[in-house]
């Protein structure tokens, strides 16, 4: 390939889904998505100091030695500007899920037409800046609470990321009239509003690099957001964090239904879920939350550093498509999303009470039950993938030997002929699912033994949250991921071939999805080798708290 052209199809935020804009919310037929083509899987930030801060004096790499920059040159247009280009494609019509919704018939290629591509492309380094504000703890200055958004957009950025950095502003504003009537947060809290994002995590990224053995030490939690609209509450991120914001939900009033967001949120899963979705909303104690891949500020906090992370907004009742657009302005805001700013409020509320929860509950609110049932469902689901490889390949070869395959494969398949595999061979793993019992035992005796000092007063339980602050650090493995060694953590990532989704027990998971059979018996063993630290460390926690319950 010598160029790479992308365009946002109207069958994904154009008028196949409702009016444009200015009628609508819509992505118009002129409308350009910008976004970065670097290759973040590997790293994010700046692309020539991976792993050290981009300081003024840092060492850089020779740009010969960057791997992140795509070698094929790759720029965005709209709708309007590729249907002509599509329109003169030949060749095979396009398998359905290639078809967008023009009013053309999709072809795969190649045809008569040919495109001129030039582009310019600026090397400079630029100076960016990052706006850093803190509290100071008052009785444990040395454990921090982060909070963060970046404020650079594409464009004009009225919804990603101002509707967000105002949130977070206007909770700064809330603490410092907070600190002048004589409130002290206990642990130092510190907000972040980042430069560079859009580029490619650069603010957020370069600044937890310098800053990485302090955070290491100090930090407790990181939570972002990035933009914000109207209608429910979405909450992705550590799932030791799951209970806590449960509980933050319960006590935000959503602005149109008055009901808590919480609760909102449980009844649209039971409006719109799968009948099992439906009955685990009924049953499970905590709303699940979803994991988190990349894609905003928090990925150097969780995957880099082990820093338990959090991703939250409200949406789902704004719908539209000019993301990363100029028509994402104050007006298009204003109009089609959160049009009188309840929901900027709801969000300033939702982050402002878990911030100050977390800089002053006398011990920190992880919970692990969620993180050891949710880990075990991610086992299940590696098992299950592994038996759908074994089946699928099976099937294939069958098909080869009958004649079948070639048969009924489309026309630019017929031309390579297909080639039997060997069956995915048996993967023991005895490693992941007895750390995952261990895990489930851990915190079921860490939630016991939290409940039993939950009134206990006048006790420190400072050696129990520097415990509780290491246990996101203890998924983390110096080695990093296979292929990948930035990203460090063992149970979250971004998806090595998929972008920003997220890939669950990534190293073990992409492994069976690339069909290399050692290196997931390696990775299972490594996993299982980590959850059993864990484990062990929330013992560790659960002991101390057993004791202090003991000298109540």
């Amino acid at each position: 390939a010598v160029g790479c052209i992308i365009y946002s199809d109207p069958g994904s935020d154009g008028y196949t889904e409702g009016d444009v804009f200015p009628k609508g919310a819509y992505r118009p037929p002129e409308g350009v998505q910008r976004g970065s083509v670097m290759d973040m899987p590997l790293y994010p930030g700046d692309p020539l100091t991976p792993g050290i801060g981009a300081t003024k004096n840092a060492k850089r790499l020779p740009m010969n030695d960057v791997k992140v920059f795509t070698k094929i040159p790759c720029i965005p247009i709209s709708y309007a500007d590729a249907q002509p280009l599509l329109a003169a494609l030949s060749g095979p019509v396009a398998p359905n899920n290639w078809r967008g919704t023009l009013p053309i018939t999709y072809h795969v290629g190649p045809g008569n037409a040919k495109v001129h591509l030039k582009m310019k492309s600026n090397w400079d380094i630029k100076t960016i800046r990052d706006i850093i504000a803190v509290i100071p703890g008052s009785e444990y200055p040395d454990e921090w609470i982060i909070r963060g958004n970046h404020y650079d957009a594409w464009v004009n950025g009225a919804e990603d990321p101002i509707s967000g950095q105002v949130a977070l502003l206007e909770e700064a504003r809330a603490y410092s009239e907070l600190l002048k009537q004589g409130w002290k947060p206990k642990r130092t809290i510190v907000y972040c509003s980042w430069d560079g994002e859009e580029e490619g995590l650069l603010g957020s990224t370069e600044w937890a690099e310098e800053h990485a053995e302090e955070l290491k030490q100090k930090a407790v939690a990181y939570i972002n957001t990035d933009g914000n609209g109207r209608g429910y509450l979405w909450i992705e991120g550590s799932h030791t964090l799951e209970h806590f914001f449960n509980s933050v939900a319960a006590d935000i009033v959503d602005p149109e239904t008055k009901l808590s967001a919480l609760e909102r949120d449980k009844l649209a899963r039971i409006a719109n879920g799968s009948a099992d979705q439906r009955k685990e909303v009924r049953q499970r104690a905590d709303l699940r939350i979803g994991a988190l891949g990349s894609g905003s500020d928090y990925t150097v906090f969780l995957d880099y550093l082990g820093i338990a992370s959090a991703n939250l907004g409200y949406g789902g009742e704004d719908g539209g498509g000019v993301y990363h657009s100029i028509y994402d302005d104050i007006y298009w805001y204003t109009h089609f999303s959160d049009t009188s700013f309840v929901y900027g409020r709801a969000l300033s509320q939702t982050v402002g009470t878990a911030v100050m929860r977390l800089a002053d509950d006398e011990l920190l609110p992880f919970t692990f039950s969620d993180f050891a049932e949710t880990v075990n469902k991610y086992v299940d689901e590696l098992q299950t993938l592994l038996k759908s490889k074994q089946d699928d390949i099976e099937e294939r070869n069958k098909e080869i030997e009958e004649g079948v395959f070639t048969a009924t494969a489309d026309p630019w398949v017929k031309s390579v002929p297909p080639k039997k595999e060997d069956v995915p061979p048996y993967l023991n793993f005895a490693p992941l699912l007895n750390s995952a019992d261990e895990l489930t035992r851990s915190a079921a005796r860490y939630a016991a033994a939290a409940k039993m000092v939950a009134d206990v007063k006048g006790v420190s339980l400072k050696d129990v949250n520097e415990k509780l602050m290491l246990s996101e650090r203890y998924l983390t493995s110096e080695a990093g991921l296979p292929g990948r060694p930035w990203f460090k953590h063992e149970i979250y990532a971004p998806g090595f071939y998929t972008g920003y989704g997220v890939k669950t027990i990534p190293g073990v998971r992409e492994a069976i999805e690339q069909k290399q059979w050692k290196l997931a018996e390696e990775q299972i063993v490594l996993v299982g080798g980590i959850l059993e630290k864990e484990a062990s460390l929330i013992d560790s926690a659960a002991e101390e708290l057993e004791k202090i319950s003991k000298n109540k």
